[in-house]
């Protein structure tokens, strides 16, 4: 399988694109400064592009068979800059894989998002989702919104709090609002983000995940 990674210079989509090279398949890994990826591998392309240009998106976008978003800002700045900062590049996406007849898509989104936020708990709820990261919440809700209205083959994930830890692979996947751990590491993250491009299990369900 060929899989387009947008966002994968470092984080969690630098860690996918690790997760999916060590499964055997080849990565493109978009992102604005590609060279960050310290990944070495023949079946690794990097490719410079912007998720908020439409034509970038679009022309990283041929020849794949799945695509990984797990593109955020570095801070929150960005969200003053664009509200709109994962709806709008993930639109992008969506068109473009409409455009060139590519159906897998998996979003990054976050605990505390859409029905997930009735089991958020009082300070995740009050605290964080409405006071200190209320825009990236608010354009995670539309990004959301998007993803299930695209008609494609889509899978959602919502992990909690991010730790820097080895995966383990025992992390808990609940798509009922049944509570998870609130935190995972974000390489459990990324082994979830390439399972979810490979089996149909999840498909049309944001997934909670933590552990």
């Amino acid at each position: 399988m060929k899989i387009l990674i947008i966002g994968a210079s470092q984080g969690t989509g630098a860690l996918a694109a690790q997760n999916a090279l060590d499964r055997g398949h080849a990565v493109t890994a978009f992102a604005r400064s590609p060279e960050r990826l310290t990944v070495q591998n023949p079946q690794l392309t990097l490719l410079k592009g912007d998720f908020h240009q439409a034509q970038s998106v679009s022309d990283a976008m041929r020849g794949h068979d799945a695509v990984i978003v797990t593109a955020s800002a570095t801070s929150l700045k960005a969200f003053k800059e664009n509200p709109n900062y994962f709806s709008q590049g993930t639109a992008y996406v969506i068109e473009a894989m409409k455009t060139h007849g590519v159906k897998r898509l998996v979003i990054l989104s976050a605990f505390g998002v859409g029905e997930s936020r009735k089991n958020a708990g009082f300070v995740l709820d009050k605290l964080v989702i409405s006071f200190l990261l209320k825009a990236p919440f608010l354009d995670h809700e539309r990004q959301e919104q998007l993803v299930k209205a695209s008609g494609l083959d889509w899978v959602i994930a919502r992990p909690g709090r991010l730790t820097n830890g080895p995966a383990n692979k025992r992390y808990h996947k609940e798509t009922s609002l049944k509570p998870v751990p609130s935190s995972i590491s974000r390489a459990d993250v990324a082994d979830f983000l390439v399972e979810a491009t490979l089996v149909d299990t999840w498909l049309g369900h944001a997934v909670q995940i933590g552990g």
